[in-house]
């Protein structure tokens, strides 16, 4: 019998018992279930100067998916570096994460700031000490944030290229198999060194790609075709233009990842599923880094957007992260705790 056919005292003790079952398997009553649920979108932060008076207050907030977060150099005009076809860009899920630091962290800048960097995906923290903000936004009407897996890319250039053929299927295939069949313990930048050749360690200690440290001949020939990328005043459109038409070697699983890691960016802790990822220790996982499982050095949800100057955003604030002292941050293998 379905609760339809049920008269309507039958189907007021049905109901009956089956919010009492329902209070026993949550441990609360039926009429406090509204309230046990996370706050609705009118109750999280939605724009970006509320997000910058809960970060002063050290307030632990929902976000609203509206808002973005990038971190960019200090004094930058655009979120990401003028010649970038695309910025990298934080979830709202990020954002409620900065401001749990934030709040966690507040009497220790330094692991807040480099905190920040480390779940954003940056290497080499140990030492860096450039001036870092992090800009949190909102994104012009008709923009649209995508998920940057391997294939969204592909789907973008042949968009605007055309079938070019620079970036046959059967590479695709290979590269996105790489780093989907990773076994228990194995990490993105292990497959990035069973695409390219280019070994973790040296990776992991600063070393830029080349023979010496095991490229293989497709990602450095690549490398070489595809030419300066946008951090060296390059674009990212001609720097795809390049590869495309200059790279004459087989056209592998190396030799695409060499494009998107010189022209847009997508360096080796990258994930190609959307992820973040550090070999750092998680802030949120009380244990060394060395303790931790690859599963808990993933971090955040990240997202892509067309690059665009602040100017022409609806709406951004600035945060300015304190990074301390280079060489005194031993919390990044250590942990957090």
């Amino acid at each position: 019998m379905t609760l339809h056919q049920l008269t309507t005292g039958s189907r007021g003790r049905l109901l009956a018992v089956l919010a009492a079952c329902l209070f026993a398997v949550l441990g609360t009553a039926p009429g406090a279930l509204a309230d046990a649920r996370p706050a609705g979108a009118a109750d999280c932060v939605s724009t970006p100067a509320e997000y910058r008076a809960a970060w002063d207050a050290r307030e632990v907030r929902c976000v609203a998916p509206t808002l973005f977060g990038t971190t960019h150099t200090r004094g930058d005009t655009t979120l990401y570096p003028s010649g970038f076809w695309y910025a990298w860009a934080g979830s709202n899920t990020n954002l409620e994460r900065y401001l749990q630091l934030r709040s966690r962290y507040g009497d220790q800048p330094p692991k807040t700031g480099v905190g920040v960097l480390s779940f954003v995906g940056y290497p080499g923290l140990d030492g860096w000490d450039t001036p870092t903000d992090l800009a949190v936004y909102t994104v012009p009407p008709g923009v649209r944030a995508q998920v940057p897996a391997f294939e969204t890319w592909f789907r973008l250039l042949d968009e605007e290229f055309g079938n070019t053929g620079a970036y046959p299927l059967a590479a695709q295939r290979d590269l996105v198999l790489a780093y989907s069949r990773l076994r228990k313990g194995e990490d993105v930048v292990g497959a990035f060194q069973d695409v390219t050749g280019c070994r973790r360690a040296q990776l992991l200690k600063g070393a830029a790609p080349s023979a010496a440290i095991g490229c293989n001949r497709s990602f450095l020939d690549a490398l070489a075709a595809a030419g300066p990328s946008p951090y060296d005043g390059a674009s990212s459109l001609d720097c795809f233009a390049r590869f495309q038409s200059r790279y004459t070697g087989p056209r592998d699983a190396a030799a695409l990842r060499a494009a998107l890691y010189q022209c847009q960016d997508a360096g080796f802790l990258n994930t190609g599923v959307g992820l973040g990822y550090n070999t750092y220790a998680n802030p949120f996982v009380c244990r060394p880094a060395a303790a931790q499982t690859v599963r808990q050095r993933y971090t955040g949800r990240e997202f892509i957007l067309p690059n665009a100057s602040f100017a022409d955003l609806p709406s951004h604030v600035d945060i300015p992260l304190d990074l301390g002292t280079p060489g005194r941050r031993a919390f990044l293998t250590r942990g957090y705790c």
